[in-house]
């Protein structure tokens, strides 16, 4: 018995998504455009897209709130998994980076299923909440920036409904989070995020090594 997880090398990885990911025309597009972009870096991998899809449509979501969007592969992703009465709440405050994406939701035809709000994202939570939204939401995706994971997790708890789940992307941040020698501002809060998340009797976790660290935190 396995103690501990495979190591991918190169030719292990490339099999997994040989024999595993299944592009939409769209996604491989908007992904490989994105991958020409200076902050490329920022968006998740397409193995990672695959299972989130696969989770909205294995706990049934509806309702899904994304804080961090970028150029929407994410987005994209998770939407054209909703069901046709189904509604993606996206949360950024760039418009430059997600008219990246604004094409490829289109060609998709999904585009009429993303409320696309470019404000900072605690204000639009804030919002749904004082519009009575709480426990309204099936799914939560926190992808942005680090310092205010802690922040964006208290409000998404408010707002996911019981058995809802929380995904939070690049908890384990290329390894950093693991080594006390790094304490940068954003390592730092995402070590705290995962110790306060371990300890947090209000939910159900799972830390997943893909990408770059998903989390998994469903609501009880």
């Amino acid at each position: 018995m396995s103690t501990r997880t495979l190591t991918l090398d190169d030719r292990l990885h490339n099999y997994l998504v040989e024999h595993s990911l299944r592009d939409t025309p769209e996604q491989q597009g908007l992904r490989e455009l994105t991958h020409n972009h200076p902050l490329s870096v920022m968006q998740i991998s397409p193995e990672q897209g695959q299972l989130m899809s696969f989770l909205v449509k294995l706990i049934g979501a509806k309702r899904i709130i994304e804080i961090g969007t970028f150029t929407g592969y994410s987005a994209l992703c998770m939407a054209q998994a909703l069901p046709s009465d189904g509604e993606l709440i996206c949360c950024d405050v760039s418009s430059e980076w997600t008219d990246i994406g604004r094409p490829f939701w289109q060609a998709a035809g999904i585009e009429q299923h993303i409320d696309l709000r470019i404000a900072p994202a605690l204000q639009t939570l804030d919002s749904l909440l004082d519009a009575g939204q709480a426990g309204s939401f099936d799914l939560a995706f926190i992808d942005a920036d680090k310092t205010n994971y802690t922040h964006y997790y208290e409000r998404c708890l408010q707002l996911v409904k019981p058995g809802g789940l929380i995904m939070f992307d690049n908890t384990l941040w290329s390894g950093a989070v693991a080594d006390p020698t790094i304490n940068d501002e954003d390592t730092s809060a995402l070590r705290a995020l995962n110790s306060q998340l371990h300890q947090d009797a209000r939910i159900d976790i799972s830390i997943l090594p893909i990408g770059d660290g998903l989390t998994l935190a469903r609501k009880r």
